[in-house]
């Protein structure tokens, strides 16, 4: 199973998930965003090489707490990548490791939607803020217009006032809930998932729910109709904010 985890906007938290979520289903976490990757990228052949033709994916995973298919830093290899080599390479992870998860770019560019099209289904990870929603039904549009299941919503740091089941609603799946933890906030650099290192916490419970409906594909559901970015967006946002 390929499960790409997307987020609208850079900064909600979409990296640190996808590691956690690879680490609560033991499986392989890609970091696919490269122009900005994020993840562990120790020396050694990377994403890059893979998708420049000079490397087997296989060879490039890097075992650790979470086994990660890491991606290199620089422009000049950003550059040499061949988008239409990932599907290929996911592909081969996946029949050798089981379950991948796939870090995405943010937004809507092609190396974003390459790997959500790839995969089976897709995580959305979507802050509370309401000038992060739009991008985040803009992202669950583009994963509809790729035939991308949405599995659940990750959403991350709500607020005591956010309207929870109204998100659940206009997005078209189940939402979690994250809270502010800093051990998942430092889980990537540390290198410590949190259903690791703090088993019995509110956080890891989240991400053991969110693993559950990825992997099991329980209420996966896209809703009804089409949204479109001019009219839609702006009517579904009054919703949210409805007292």
């Amino acid at each position: 199973m390929i499960v790409a985890v997307v987020g609208g906007k850079g900064g909600v938290g979409k990296t640190t998930i996808a590691y956690n979520l690879a680490a609560a289903c033991d499986g392989v976490v890609v970091d696919a965003d490269l122009g900005m990757a994020d993840l562990p990228a120790p020396t050694g052949t990377d994403l890059h090489d893979v998708l420049a033709g000079r490397a087997d994916p296989r060879d490039c995973l890097r075992q650790g707490p979470v086994t990660v298919l890491p991606c290199g830093r620089s422009l000049a290899g950003a550059r040499a990548s061949d988008l239409t080599r990932l599907g290929d390479a996911l592909r081969t992870i996946e029949r050798e490791c089981g379950i991948v998860v796939v870090d995405c770019p943010a937004g809507r560019r092609a190396d974003a939607g390459v790997p959500l099209a790839v995969a089976d289904r897709c995580l959305l990870v979507a802050s509370p803020r309401s000038f992060a929603l739009p991008d985040a039904i803009r992202t669950r549009e583009l994963a509809r217009e790729l035939g991308t299941g949405l599995a659940a919503v990750a959403l991350n740091r709500p607020e005591d006032v956010t309207p929870v089941d109204r998100i659940a609603d206009v997005l078209g799946a189940p939402v979690e809930q994250l809270p502010e933890d800093v051990a998942l906030s430092r889980s990537v650099i540390e290198e410590r998932p949190i259903v690791a290192s703090q088993p019995r916490s509110e956080t890891a419970r989240a991400i053991l729910a969110i693993a559950n409906r990825v992997t099991a594909g329980s209420n996966v559901r896209m809703g009804a109709g089409s949204i479109g970015e001019g009219d839609v967006i702006p009517q579904e946002m009054a919703v949210l904010h409805k007292g």
